[in-house]
């Protein structure tokens, strides 16, 4: 095991040997290389703007990690992710702006990270609420139930009465300063990045480490014959409730993030599209894989910014490709998941997969 590769008739025996995060001299590089990447690469190197990039794929695969434990490990279509991203937004905005916390908390900067997790179980239990009836129907119908989510959260409850509070109007200004975590007040695009980076790594690892236990393989296996899952004595109506709630507690640590990248919150930064984004995303990515919601992120963030690379210097010739660039990204977002579907099912994390079996496999990759 000590070994760059694992040597021929070298086996693992035991779960914690095959489902290790270091197993081999050669991984352990890989991590670390990818550590230094994220964490000094990135944010020293890259100019302001792909810095901004960056921090975009990132929020976008926080946001998809939830999706993709519901429907690429659970098996339970969701279209109203954005409502749970929205609850832990708000939530985090006001307690950071309403509640009276002590002064020994403000001067200390805490008041933003507690709101951070408090943000997570409240939208965690709000998806909850809406994950009931996955207790009883699945299919068609718990696509309608995970859409009344988006309409009964942000276009009602958000919209006409919280976005009231404290007589704003519509939108929660967020003055310079608010958003702290200790003395470090996230104030740069590096430090924004820094923050996202840090979170999206504890989800990463959270999320793995749930898919190795029992709860994992409880969700794997209702996703892939609920009856034999609840016939093997799985409490299935456990478990589905269990995947929302860790689905919205995702989805509200991003909502909370956001707040550390705007100056104004508001319902209309979390439509109903962003919901079928999130769904898009990992089917461009790969079902089932946490590299999906990754890659997913990277490709759709990425082609969006090549697209108004080339909307805005054609947009001088014809004006109206400037006005129209709203429906031409749906466009391409749409036409995105229809090639993915045709020529690539599995997604970016399969084809990620091959080309590691390849090089793994060398010279014998036939």
């Amino acid at each position: 095991m000590s070994s760059v590769w694992l040597p021929c008739g070298t086996y693992h025996e035991r779960y914690e040997q095959d489902q290790g995060w270091w197993q081999t001299t050669f991984i352990r590089f890989k991590m670390i290389l990818l550590l230094l990447c994220i964490f000094i690469f990135i944010p020293f190197f890259l100019p302001s703007y792909f810095l901004g990039v960056a921090t975009m794929v990132g929020y976008t695969a926080m946001g998809a990690l939830g999706v993709q434990l519901l429907i690429g490990y659970t098996g339970l279509i969701t279209l109203g992710h954005a409502a749970f991203i929205a609850v832990g937004a708000y939530t985090s905005t006001l307690l950071v702006l309403q509640v009276p916390w002590p002064q020994w908390v403000t001067d200390l900067g805490l008041a933003y990270p507690i709101s951070i997790v408090i943000a997570g179980i409240v939208a965690g239990i709000w998806s909850v609420l809406f994950g009931l009836p996955s207790a009883k129907v699945k299919g068609f119908y718990l696509i309608l139930t995970t859409m009344a989510a988006q309409f009964v959260t942000v276009d009602f409850i958000l919209t006409q009465y919280v976005s009231q509070i404290g007589g704003r109007g519509q939108a929660f200004s967020l003055p310079p300063g608010t958003i702290k975590i200790g003395p470090w007040v996230i104030d740069t695009e590096r430090k924004v990045y820094y923050l996202m980076a840090v979170l999206l790594t504890f989800m990463v690892m959270a999320l793995a480490n749930l898919l190795r236990s029992k709860v994992g393989r409880a969700w794997v296996a209702i996703r892939d014959n609920d009856i034999a899952a609840e016939t093997m004595g799985i409490n299935i109506v456990w478990y589905k409730l269990l995947a929302f709630f860790v689905a919205g507690f995702f989805g509200g640590i991003a909502g909370a993030f956001w707040l550390s990248n705007t100056a104004a919150l508001s319902p209309e930064h979390f439509p109903w599209f962003w919901s079928l984004w999130l769904v898009g995303v990992i089917l461009i990515g790969g079902l089932g894989s946490i590299h999906g919601a990754i890659f997913g992120s990277m490709f759709m963030v990425i082609i969006m910014e090549l697209l108004q690379w080339v909307v805005v210097p054609l947009s001088s010739y014809y004006p109206k490709l400037l006005v129209d660039f709203a429906y031409i990204k749906d466009s391409a977002f749409g036409l995105a998941i229809i090639a993915f579907l045709i020529y690539e099912p599995n997604g970016l994390a399969y084809r990620w997969w091959q080309i590691k079996n390849y090089f793994n496999l060398w010279p014998f990759s036939y």
